[in-house]
C-alpha cells in the first residue's frame, strides 16, 4: 500500500516534465523538520524499485540523514569529493535496496555554501548524471541557508515539502521565491502529515523514517 503510494508521487513528479527526462531533482522545505529527508529517501528507494539507477546524495550538510536512514558510514561523503579529497569512487555507497546508491554528507565543513557554491558540485552533478539514471539531492531548507538554492540553480528540478497544520504559508511563500530568484525548475510540491480525513484521494506513508501522509502538487495548484 505505502510503496503504491510513492509510486503515484513518482509518477505526478514525471508527468510534470513531459518535455525533457528529469536526470536530477532536488528535495527541499522552507524550514527544518518539515520531512523533506523523509520525503527523499523514500522517493531514492521507490524510483529504484522500478529499475531506475539512483544515486541519493545528502547535501544537507549541517544536519545530514541518509547515512542514519540506510545505515551507512558517514566518514567519506560529499564533503570528502567537494574539498578534492576523494574522488567519485570513494564517496558512492551501495545500499540494501537493489539500483540505490548513496553519497553521505560526509564530515561536517566550516563552510558549506561555498563547497555547494564551487565548480567541484558542477562536476559532481556531470559525472552522476552519466554514471546514474537519476540524481536525488536532499537538500537544507531554503529559508534558513542559501545553499539550497546554490544546488537548484544546478537541478533539473526541485520539490518542495510542506508540512500540512505546520508550516508557515508565508515562509513557505518566501522559499518558493528564493527558489524562483535563482530561476529553479520548481516542478511542484509534496504534502506531507496529511490527516487521514485530509488525505483521501492523496498518497500516505510510513517508510523510512516515519510516518507521513501526503499528495503532490504540480506548480499550477500552488498559489
Amino acid at each position: 500500500m505505502i510503496a503504491e503510494q510513492f509510486k503515484t508521487i513518482r509518477t505526478n513528479i514525471q508527468f510534470s516534465s513531459v518535455d525533457k527526462q528529469l536526470q536530477s531533482i532536488l528535495f527541499t522545505s522552507s524550514e527544518p523538520s518539515e520531512g523533506k529527508s523523509t520525503i527523499s529517501n523514500n522517493m531514492a528507494v521507490t524510483w529504484a524499485d522500478q529499475g531506475t539507477k539512483v544515486v541519493l546524495v545528502d547535501a544537507d550538510l549541517r544536519r545530514p540523514a541518509v547515512h542514519r536512514s540506510f545505515d551507512v558510514s558517514n566518514r567519506m561523503g560529499l564533503t570528502n569529493y567537494l574539498s578534492g579529497n576523494a574522488d567519485l569512487s570513494a564517496v558512492v555507497r551501495e545500499t540494501m535496496v537493489k539500483d540505490l546508491s548513496v553519497i553521505t554528507s560526509g564530515p561536517v565543513p566550516p563552510n558549506p555554501a561555498e563547497l555547494l557554491g564551487s565548480k567541484r558540485i558542477e562536476n559532481l552533478l556531470s559525472e552522476l548524471t552519466a554514471e546514474f539514471d537519476l540524481v536525488i539531492v536532499d537538500a537544507p531548507p531554503v529559508n534558513t541557508v542559501t545553499d539550497a538554492q546554490l544546488l537548484a540553480s544546478r537541478i533539473d528540478g526541485t520539490v518542495l515539502v510542506v508540512p500540512q497544520g505546520i508550516a508557515d504559508k508565508n515562509g513557505v511563500r518566501r522559499a518558493k521565491q528564493l527558489l524562483e530568484t535563482v530561476h529553479a525548475n520548481i516542478l511542484g510540491t509534496v504534502m506531507n502529515r496529511v490527516t487521514a480525513q485530509k488525505s483521501v484521494g492523496y498518497y500516505g506513508g510510513n517508510y523510512y523514517g516515519g510516518s507521513y501522509y501526503g499528495g503532490y502538487y504540480g506548480t499550477d495548484d500552488k498559489k
